[in-house]
């Protein structure tokens, strides 16, 4: 597991019960180095790397107008470029293993625009990330490689809790009407599809973003 808080790394790891198998590295994941220091590590702890969930991210709708060239490298080395080099240095270890499973985290927004959280370059960013799973799942065939990707909704995470503080969860609520089945989603809804495009049950499914969306993408009541 990378992430670039140590503590809140270790902390998640002690959730595991078992820290045989699980280990942790700090970086940012927007510098190349990261990426590959990350795959290094997994390679010394385990062998080698079979999966891996390409799950950075950052958001704050912010106004088009708005966007400071700042905020824009502050998505896109993040949400983009974190997980271009992440799955290059993913990659090359696969390929010495035979193969493997790469599942980047994109983004409903980068499928539908929503007035209520403008969102231009977190969306452009997201959508590289649908890109790049379609290019690579052509490129890494021949070796075995797998790439899709998940293109969550609103979906109940501390992510929100950066920018919209101690009243997150009462905007949130707000938008369970914005889905078909009423609800927001919960991390582990993404997560059982995340699981299912890494496993071997998904082994004829390559170069495809599913939406997990609670049925946003499918129209409105």
């Amino acid at each position: 597991m990378n992430g670039r808080d140590e503590a809140k790394l270790r902390a998640a790891a002690a959730g595991f019960g078992q820290s045989d198998r699980v280990a942790v590295f700090s970086g940012d994941i927007a510098k190349p180095a990261t990426s590959l220091a990350l795959v290094q590590a997994a390679e010394r702890e385990f062998g080698g790397v079979d999966i891996l969930i390409n799950n950075a991210g950052v958001f704050k709708p912010i106004a088009f107008a708005d966007v400071t060239e700042e905020q824009y490298d502050w998505f896109l080395n993040t949400i983009l470029k974190g997980k271009f080099f992440t799955a290059q240095a993913a990659a090359k270890s696969m390929k010495t293993r035979g193969g493997g499973a790469i599942v980047n985290v994109g983004s409903m927004w980068a499928l539908q625009a929503v007035g209520a959280t403008p969102s231009s370059a977190y969306s452009a960013a997201n959508a590289g990330v649908h890109a790049l799973a379609r290019n690579l799942a052509i490129e890494l065939a021949s070796d075995n490689i797998r790439v899709n990707a998940v293109a969550p909704a609103v979906v109940e995470t501390p992510i929100y809790s950066s920018f919209l503080g101690v009243e997150a969860p009462k905007v949130l609520q707000t938008f369970d009407a914005f889905h078909a089945l009423g609800r927001i989603g919960q991390p582990r809804d993404v997560a059982a599809a995340i699981l299912f495009l890494a496993s071997d049950e998904a082994s004829w499914i390559t170069g495809t973003t599913i939406p997990i969306d609670g049925g946003v993408m499918a129209g409105r009541n």
